[in-house]
């Protein structure tokens, strides 16, 4: 295949999924979790087997529009999952991990293909897929739970319709741009562009929008999506042109140009959620100039040695490009979704999962179309094909370079933005503050059981914390007491176990002495569940609700300062609707 084909193939895969993430939001909210999840991955394997039946170019490219509607909801699905899932203080380091496997995928794959490639035929790419796409589909069977909250919005197919057109109006002429009728591409473009104002004007009118712009209307939101999707652009333009310029100017079979990209690539799996921990303790007001300067810096580095025949050197300027994308997916994601409401959350991952497809397509199509067209160009004029392809490549490159740039200006343009939710965090703080209890009940490490359960029962309380020094280093409950006694002593696993226990050397009050007289220390929980004083009353719901707890201790840093039950946000709750009414 030519680059063109790969090109077409390329963009017709983003095409596709990219049409299918406004129809996620729909069916994320329409369908149970674990049902929509297991169909997705169905379509992953049904165009991966299509693909790898494939004689003809058709065909394979009808399997992998199938494969594509399923990428097009599954990364979105993802996003929501791991926003429903994910503690708020942790939300940088889930982010990263996440924007870790939506970068890791496209990348890997290109090492995976070239090794394949070295020892079989490309239908063996797919059928590794398909079992990879089945491995996760068998996943989703065995662990995955009915997460999402299904409100069941009605589905307009007219602004499906139109954001289709628009998609494919405006990338496929951005794709035929540089190497297809010119004509066309610009009429293609119009069209799209027309649809695409149609489209937003329609969602503006309908009570249950396809898509809720919204989002868009909150500036560091906006800004974080331009920022995601020139990241994007960059990585997926360099995963494309780096192998193509290794195979057919440096003389690297695939085997060597995959592996000459992959200490970047594993490289960037660890450094992603290290990324998402930074976040989480320092924002992002370093760390995404940080990876625009890497990539900004290193590209220009690899463009400088494009004459040089050393694939090591490749592989070593490479690793900063990819670990510098790393430092910016993941937290620009936890930043950008960070300053809008929980109700505009799905929306918002809804448009930067559409950003993630735009810009894997944009990045495919026009950087490959300005190496095609740049080679073609100087071929044309006579220049020898190694220096025609070394100008395609620079060309290639500088434009990744000025890609970067321009993310590191917009990077450098967040510390502008302030946070309006710190006066909403003030109010949630007061909510819970005014609603917990803060005459704090707790017990001593060393305590025994019996002093334990005579504190429940005195106190008419099922569980207390367990502090040492002051400290608060577990839990306790009735529950966890009863538990670990029935573990042990036959009376809590039968009626018939009472005489046998009479009939035992020591007898039963002896050894029911023995297990009450056991330290608090020895049973308690060690890892205690607990929520943030400045925590949203919604955050604290699904921390109840997650993690099947009745309550909670409430932290301020490391000092205990509450605890916060069911029944008081219960009775919380009632009372301002009644106040409301």
């Amino acid at each position: 295949m030519g680059v063109a084909t790969v090109q077409w193939l390329a963009a017709a895969y983003m095409l596709g999924a990219a049409v299918m993430v406004p129809v996620s939001a729909f069916a994320y909210r329409s369908i149970p979790t674990k049902p929509l999840f297991i169909a997705t991955t169905g379509l992953l394997v049904l165009g991966s087997i299509v693909c790898a039946l494939a004689h003809t170019f058709p065909l394979i490219l009808t399997g992998r529009i199938i494969q594509a509607l399923g990428t097009g909801m599954l990364i979105p699905i993802g996003m929501n999952i791991t926003l429903e899932v994910a503690p708020r203080e942790k939300l940088g380091a889930y982010m990263g991990i996440m924007g870790a496997m939506t970068t890791l995928g496209p990348s890997l794959s290109v090492i995976v293909s070239g090794m394949l490639l070295s020892f079989f035929t490309w239908h063996m790419l797919f059928w590794v897929f398909a079992g990879l796409s089945a491995l996760c589909l068998l996943s989703g069977v065995l662990l995955l739970g009915n997460i999402a909250h299904l409100t069941h919005p009605k589905l307009d197919a007219l602004s499906v319709s139109l954001i289709g057109i628009a998609l494919i109006g405006l990338l496929y002429g951005i794709s035929t741009l540089f190497t297809g009728n010119r004509g066309i591409a610009v009429c293609s473009c119009v069209a799209g562009l027309i649809c695409l104002i149609l489209f937003i004007k329609r969602q503006r009118i309908l009570p249950e929008p396809l898509i809720d712009l919204r989002p868009l209307g909150v500036a560091p939101f906006a800004t974080g999506v331009a920022i995601n999707m020139i990241s994007l652009i960059v990585i997926f333009s360099m995963n494309i042109i780096m192998p193509i310029f290794m195979q057919s100017n440096m003389g690297a079979s695939s085997m060597k140009a995959s592996l000459t990209l992959f200490p970047a690539i594993v490289l960037c799996c660890i450094v992603a959620p290290i990324a998402g921990r930074i976040y989480d303790r320092f924002g992002a007001k370093y760390l995404l100039p940080s990876g625009f300067a890497l990539i900004c810096i290193f590209t220009l580095l690899i463009a400088l040695f494009r004459g040089n025949s050393s694939l090591l050197l490749f592989a070593i300027l490479y690793i900063p490009v990819i670990c510098g994308s790393a430092l910016i997916i993941g937290p620009v994601q936890s930043y950008a979704l960070s300053f809008l409401s929980p109700e505009l959350n799905p929306h918002g991952v809804t448009v930067m999962s559409t950003g993630f497809q735009i810009a894997g397509c944009i990045g495919s199509s026009v950087f490959t179309g300005i190496y095609a067209s740049t080679l073609g160009a100087r071929l044309s004029s006579g220049i020898d094909p190694s220096a025609a392809a070394e100008s395609g490549f620079l060309f290639t490159v500088l434009a990744a370079s000025l890609c970067a740039l321009a993310g590191f200006v917009l990077s450098v343009s967040l510390k502008r933005f302030k946070r309006p939710q710190a006066h909403e965090a003030q109010v949630y703080a007061n909510e819970l503050q005014q609603i917990m209890k803060t005459d704090i009940y707790s017990i001593d490490a060393d305590s025994t059981l019996l002093e334990t359960l005579t504190y429940i029962t005195e106190k008419k309380i099922s569980g207390v914390p367990v502090t040492e020094n002051g400290k608060l280093v577990g839990f306790i409950s009735d529950g966890d007491i009863l538990r670990y006694l029935s573990g042990l002593h036959p009376l809590f696993e039968s009626a018939w176990s009472l005489a046998a226990a009479a009939s035992q050397e020591h007898g039963f009050d002896r050894r029911l002495s023995d297990l009450i007289s056991m330290k608090v220390r020895d049973i308690a929980v060690k890892k205690v569940v607990t929520v943030n004083s400045g925590d949203s009353l919604r955050e604290v719901c699904r921390v109840l609700e997650q993690n099947h707890l009745k309550k909670v201790p409430v932290m301020d840093g490391p000092e205990m300062v509450g605890i916060i039950n069911s029944s008081n946000i219960t009775k919380y709750a009632l009372l301002k609707v009644l106040s409301n009414a």
